[in-house]
């Protein structure tokens, strides 16, 4: 059945085109172009609105996957010992911004912004660097930030905007680099993700940004089943930082999708070992119990 939003739409479209095509077009150009700029206007706030109503949804599916976490898997399964999938988002550990007190207010609000999010507020960050950015515009320090208060939301279109402004101006920013890849990995764009990722390392001018750079290349690569060049990039993800376990995790699946059941396991075992309390480590066990019981992981 046609969506009844999209029907009328397509009607004012349709009565528009009629008078285009009509013999007094010429006569009520002035007209028509307001018409028109009406309608397109208009349909560019129901798509945004519906866009924002998309990622809210989003956020309810990932809050139901966490909650059926808690109280067990589908299936009838009410053991509750599935623990809710981590995430491989960037962490944020941005330092405190540096900000001057100001007539209008804007540093306030960047301050919020950015102490809730070091929180894990991501939503209440996000409204805090709003109004910064709506008393001072264009600001990059404040797009930053928005742009890792929207990406921990899933709110992808609206970081990668973000990040994408925070580049035009500042394009030795490895950081936002790698938030731009990381974002294209999640939207399927794999030849974008691999451009980005590799100018990270190419620019070798933030530690955090080089680690997670390798880590993402890993993912597109696994993404798209190349895993023996997966296994590079978590194997060099590893040697730069230990403690990202989600890398053994990862590398792990590379081995075991590649046929190499014996180093897959080996490597979800040293991913628990490194450390048996982080989620990505409780992970690593999990799926050794899965194969070990004849299961995928």
């Amino acid at each position: 059945m046609p969506n009844a939003s999209a029907v009328s739409w397509r009607e004012r479209y349709g009565a528009l085109e009629a008078r285009l095509a009509g013999q007094g077009a010429g006569r009520e150009l002035d007209a028509l172009k307001g018409d028109i700029g009406a309608l397109f206007k208009q349909l560019e706030q129901e798509i945004g609105e519906l866009s924002a109503l998309r990622d809210d949804v989003k956020q309810l599916v990932e809050r139901w996957k966490t909650l059926r976490a808690k109280h067990g898997g589908g299936n009838g399964d009410n053991s509750g010992t599935h623990a809710a999938v981590p995430s491989n988002a960037p962490q944020f550990s941005g330092e405190r911004p540096v900000v001057h007190a100001d007539h209008i207010g804007a540093s306030t609000f960047i301050e919020k912004g950015w102490s809730k999010l070091s929180l894990g507020d991501h939503g209440g960050s996000e409204l805090a660097l709003r109004k910064a950015l709506e008393l001072s515009p264009n600001d990059p320090q404040t797009e930053a930030l928005l742009g890792w208060a929207l990406m921990l939301q899933e709110k992808y279109d609206d970081a990668l905007l973000m990040f994408q402004k925070v580049l035009m101006r500042q394009p030795q920013n490895a950081l936002a680099r790698i938030n731009v890849g990381y974002i294209c990995l999640k939207k399927g764009i794999f030849g974008e993700a691999i451009e980005h990722l590799s100018r990270a390392i190419r620019l070798g001018n933030d530690k955090k940004a080089t680690l997670y750079a390798h880590f993402y290349l890993g993912l597109v690569y696994l993404e798209r089943d190349m895993f023996e060049d997966a296994q590079t990039f978590f194997r060099k993800t590893i040697a730069l930082g230990p403690g990202l376990i989600e890398a053994y995790f990862e590398l792990g699946r590379a081995f075991w999708f590649n046929g190499q059941r014996d180093e897959a396991i080996e490597t979800w075992k040293n991913g628990f070992a490194a450390n048996k309390f982080n989620p990505w480590g409780k992970r690593c066990a999990e799926v050794l119990a899965t194969v070990e019981q004849g299961g995928e992981p």
